[in-house]
């Protein structure tokens, strides 16, 4: 692709940079900035806002077509945006899953009634989304999903569980994958319903994670009713449906994220220089450098990897299955990103918040334990080898 902007996309960069400056919320600290994972709960309410602003300003759904809310613009200026938004160390946005993954699939295989009714509303974080894929024993094997979807009539009546429903407990819908042709073969018999997550019979169990916050959810449906009008992309097409989200999904766990992680080092680098004034000598230390210069170098790689997948975009393609290796080359680096934090600390990587001695009120060691989970969704990087092998490479399956 060509990097070179254009006059327009210099003068969005400015318009991006100025806004910036003076619209950025004062309760968004140094400290908070440096974590790069999904919001926590108490930033809930300062996220949802800081959303509906970018939203009024322009600045959320840029590539997303006017007439939904979006701005008709190119993915170059999402990247641009993106590269902003790490220079000035801003929060993400609330509606996370909505952004990167229901709505690009409703622009994709939606009707004109659903982009109408759903674009819009995911845009200014009025409706919160979650993703309704894995089960018990339907985790990496997606396709052996046993929720149930039986038509009555108009409706259908919905059974079963979903677990692992990152932010479940506060999303208004749901991208939900179930199965309507049980006597398919496993791929064929799934569809993909929005799933309103107030209807009579869908009830949200918080799981409780190693950093204490209950973020990933267990999600049980017992006769829940959903309208036909919420079938997405057709009845027992929910298999093709349901991969254009995961395509998105990595996509912006590649590309998305990598802003958040430009922005987590940036606050490691500055936690070693606050270590070097209190008399450890942390960036003296010729490993730690190299350690600290080599994660400069790959969140750099990372960039230009997205901005392969964004020439895809630009040629009016959907994310392929080479969206991927952006998802793996995120996890490894965010999570050996996490782990040096932890070694810079030395013996005060054992303090954790409440303590008077953690460093930055223990705010790595809860990034270092929700690192851990980076592996695990949005596909386990096992899944991501076996899609790059067999899909990318051509390699044979086994």
């Amino acid at each position: 692709m060509e990097l070179t902007p254009t006059p327009e996309q210099r003068s969005f960069r400015d318009e991006v940079r100025a806004w910036l400056r003076g619209n950025m919320p004062r309760q968004w600290t140094a400290r908070l900035a440096a974590s790069s994972d999904v919001p926590r709960a108490e930033a809930y309410d300062l996220l949802r806002d800081w959303q509906r602003r970018l939203h009024a300003a322009g600045f959320i759904g840029l590539t997303w077509p006017r007439e939904y809310g979006g701005r008709g613009l190119t993915f170059m200026e999402e990247m641009i945006l993106a590269e902003e938004m790490a220079l000035a160390k801003a929060p993400p946005v609330l509606n996370i899953l909505g952004i990167g993954m229901a709505g690009p699939t409703i622009i994709a295989y939606g009707t004109e009634e659903q982009k109408k009714r759903y674009l819009p509303k995911i845009l200014s974080a009025d409706e919160i989304w979650c993703q309704g894929y894995s089960e018990p024993n339907a985790g990496s094997d997606l396709a052996s999903l046993q929720t149930r979807a039986v038509r009555d009539g108009r409706e259908y009546v919905v059974d079963g569980q979903k677990v692992w429903t990152s932010l479940a407990h506060t999303s208004d819908w749901m991208m939900l994958l179930a199965r309507t042709d049980p006597d398919a073969p496993r791929h064929k018999g799934i569809t993909y319903f929005l799933l309103d997550m107030h209807l009579p019979g869908v009830t949200v169990k918080p799981l409780r994670q190693i950093t204490g916050d209950a973020e990933f959810n267990e999600v049980f449906f017992d006769g829940v009713r959903v309208h036909d009008s919420q079938v997405l992309g057709g009845v027992n097409n929910g298999w093709a449906v349901g991969m254009t989200t995961l395509m998105y999904e990595r996509l912006a766990l590649g590309f998305g994220l990598q802003m958040r992680l430009r922005i987590a080092l940036d606050g490691l680098i500055e936690m070693a220089r606050r270590a070097e004034k209190a008399g450890h000598a942390v960036t003296k230390d010729p490993v730690l450098r190299q350690k600290i210069a080599q994660l400069w170098i790959d969140t750099e790689c990372l960039k230009y990897t997205g901005a392969r997948a964004i020439t895809r975009l630009l040629k009016g393609e959907m994310p392929g299955p080479e969206a991927s290796t952006g998802k793996m080359g995120w996890v490894e680096t965010h999570q050996r990103l996490q782990e040096l934090a932890m070694e810079i600390q030395g013996p005060y990587a054992q303090l954790v918040k409440g303590s008077d001695w953690a460093v930055e009120d223990g705010l790595w060691q809860h990034a270092f334990l929700r690192s851990r989970a980076n592996s695990i969704e949005g596909g386990t990087t096992e899944i991501q080898k076996n899609i790059i092998g067999e899909r990318v490479l051509g390699l044979p399956k086994g």
